[in-house]
C-alpha cells in the first residue's frame, strides 16, 4: 500500500484550524494512521511489525527510568501549529498531566522526547520535515531510528534543538549502545531491534 497525499492549503488566516478539522474528519482505512506534515495531509498505511517490536523494546526500557507521572505513549499525536503540522511519532515521552483534557493531541512543546521509526513511505519525512517541526517546537530529544538508512539501518538521537534544527547527540548502528542524557540518563541496548 503507498502512502496517499493530498495537498490541501485552505484559505489564509484559517490555515491551522482547517487542517486540524480535516485531520479530525479524516476517516482512513482500518490500521492506517493519518498525519499533517508541513501543511500535507498524509494517509500512511499501518506501521509493520519490526516498528512495533522496536517501539515495545523501547517503551519498556524508558518505563524503568522515566518519572511515574511521565508517560511513554504510541499513536500520541502532537501538534506543531507554526510548521502546520499534526505527527503521529512511534513513541512519545510526555507529563501524564498533557493528556488530560487534551483531546485529539497534545501540543509537541510538552514531549519530552519524540521518536520516530521510518516505514519505506515516511523515511523523509522522519529525517527532514518532522526533525525540523519537533526543533521547531523545542522538544529536547528526537530519536531516529531509521530502517531504510541508505546503507544499513541506524539509530540518531538528536538534541540541543535551535529554531528548527537539532545537533547530533549519537549515531550507532543495530546492536550497539545508545546513551540517552539527563534526565533520561538511559544506556539502551539496541540488540533486539529487529533488523529484518
Amino acid at each position: 500500500m503507498k502512502e496517499l497525499t493530498v495537498d490541501h492549503y485552505p484559505m489564509a488566516g484559517h490555515e491551522w484550524d482547517a487542517l486540524v478539522r480535516i485531520w479530525e474528519d479524516t476517516e482512513p482505512p482500518p490500521g492506517c494512521m493519518v498525519e499533517v506534515v508541513d501543511g500535507i495531509v498524509t494517509v500512511a498505511p499501518p506501521r509493520d511489525v519490526r516498528q512495533n517490536v522496536i517501539a515495545a523494546e523501547l517503551s519498556r526500557a524508558l518505563y524503568a527510568v522515566i518519572p511515574e507521572d511521565r508517560g511513554a505513549y504510541q499513536k500520541l499525536a502532537v501538534a506543531v501549529p507554526a510548521r502546520y503540522g499534526l505527527y503521529v511519532p512511534n513513541l512519545v515521552v510526555a507529563p501524564q498531566s498533557a493528556l488530560r483534557g487534551a483531546g485529539h493531541f497534545i501540543p509537541a512543546a510538552v514531549a519530552e522526547l519524540a521518536v520516530e521509526i521510518t516505514a519505506k513511505t515516511s523515511a523523509r519525512h522522519d529525517r527532514a520535515d518532522k526533525r525540523a517541526g519537533y526543533a521547531s517546537a523545542g522538544v529536547p530529544l528526537y530519536l531516529l531510528i531509521d530502517l531504510w538508512a541508505p546503507t544499513e539501518p541506524v539509530i540518531t538521537l538528536f538534541g540541543e534543538p535551535t529554531d528548527d534544527a537539532y545537533q547530533v547527540l549519537q549515531t550507532v548502528k543495530f546492536g550497539d549502545e545508545l546513551t540517552f542524557p539527563v534526565p533520561f540518563g538511559l544506556a539502551l541496548d539496541t540488540g533486539n531491534f529487529p533488523v529484518d
